[in-house]
């Protein structure tokens, strides 16, 4: 057991009284975590809240990512992973190809996990049609689909409100929704980096519609570009806002910014120290949404498996095959086996469980 004295030598002591109050950080908190010297403290810090939370636990997913078309017509300074029609490299895929990629994974999923870009030209009814077809074939597989900025997109494409949108997806078996196009909500840099895209207060207002349709979502926020410390706070801040009105967050993953084929670039590039930094933060602020999410895809194995240690207690899952992280420069693993997942969480000194899409032991 660490101290007391540890956490005041390293400028913590009044967090942590919070803390083991389970008092509520104040956004001037967030600030002092964030400029505190003592990486391991803070690290500790996060694990006593996520071992409050979920003892040794760290859960994984059998999940199979289905990225549909990277035809996208945001065109985000930061994306490296979106084409315009008939530029190299550009792919949209069929019904068939989607089925058959479902079929090919090497465990059936438990979760479909259905993201890609905002397509000029595919209609609503693709989608519903898709998704009738995979609950046909897959009937115990819970389906996760689309992003705020992709529901606003159907939407408008469709000459329909966004609670129509996610009405119809969730007559066709749509369960939850990914927590992508967060970004960062600060409107400055918003406007730098995807002006194209719908604004925080939209991103949130269709996440809190889906919520009370019934939606599990999950939330997000990419990090490490151009934004401040106080704009990551002030993000987590109204993510956890939110959660207090509409309840349905269940997991938030922190994405660090790939810079290596983004046109976006940056004087100093994140380091893993940076990372597990915002990690334990995320943890310590989001006092309101119980898991944190070790995104292997994007932070690589052996970081994700110290985030473990930094309040992240989700290991995501077995993939199969992932587009957009490693378009951006990821250099991970398509895919783990279930065997290698409880092998690394073990490595850590933890328990692995397995879950379904909302966090259910299985």
């Amino acid at each position: 057991m660490i101290s007391k004295n540890y956490f005041q030598n390293a400028g913590l002591g009044s967090i942590l009284d919070k803390v083991l109050a389970g008092e509520r950080l104040s956004v001037e908190d967030g600030l002092k975590l964030y400029s505190c010297p003592d990486l391991n403290a803070l690290g500790a810090l996060a694990s006593i809240k996520r071992r409050a939370l979920h003892g040794n636990k760290t859960f994984y997913v059998i999940n199979r990512h289905i990225n549909y078309t990277n035809i996208c017509v945001n065109g985000c300074l930061f994306c490296a992973y979106a084409r315009v029609r008939g530029e190299e490299g550009a792919f949209r895929l069929s019904r068939e190809e989607i089925i058959r990629k479902l079929k090919d994974a090497p465990i059936p999923p438990r979760e479909v996990h259905v993201v890609g870009g905002c397509h000029h030209d595919i209609p609503l009814e693709f989608f519903e049609e898709t998704f009738v077809e995979i609950k046909k074939e897959f009937p115990d597989s819970a389906i996760k689909a689309f992003t705020a900025v992709e529901i606003d997109h159907l939407a408008s494409t469709s000459g329909i409100s966004t609670v129509e949108v996610l009405k119809k997806l969730r007559e066709v078996g749509v369960e939850m929704m990914p927590g992508g196009g967060a970004e960062i909500f600060d409107p400055e840099i918003r406007q730098k980096l995807c002006p194209k895209k719908i604004d925080a207060d939209s991103w949130l207002r269709i996440h809190g519609e889906a919520h009370e349709l019934g939606y599990t979502t999950n939330c997000t926020m990419l990090f490490g570009h151009i934004e401040t410390a106080e704009q990551r706070i002030d993000h987590l801040n109204r993510l956890r806002l939110q959660q207090d009105k509409s309840g349905g967050f269940n997991c938030f993953i922190p994405l660090p910014f790939l810079p290596e084929n983004s046109r976006l670039k940056i004087d100093e590039p994140l380091t893993g120290v940076e990372e597990l930094r915002t990690i334990a933060v995320s943890r310590l602020m989001l006092d309101n949404i119980p898991h944190v999410k070790a995104y292997w895809v994007m932070l690589g194995v052996k970081l994700a498996q110290t985030a473990l240690h930094f309040g992240a207690d989700d290991f995501d899952g077995t993939v199969v095959e992932e587009k957009i992280g490693h378009m951006a420069g990821a250099s991970s693993s398509q895919a783990l086996s279930r065997t290698e997942l409880e092998e690394m969480i073990r490595g850590c000194g933890f328990v692995p469980v397995e879950r379904d899409a909302v966090f259910n032991e299985v």
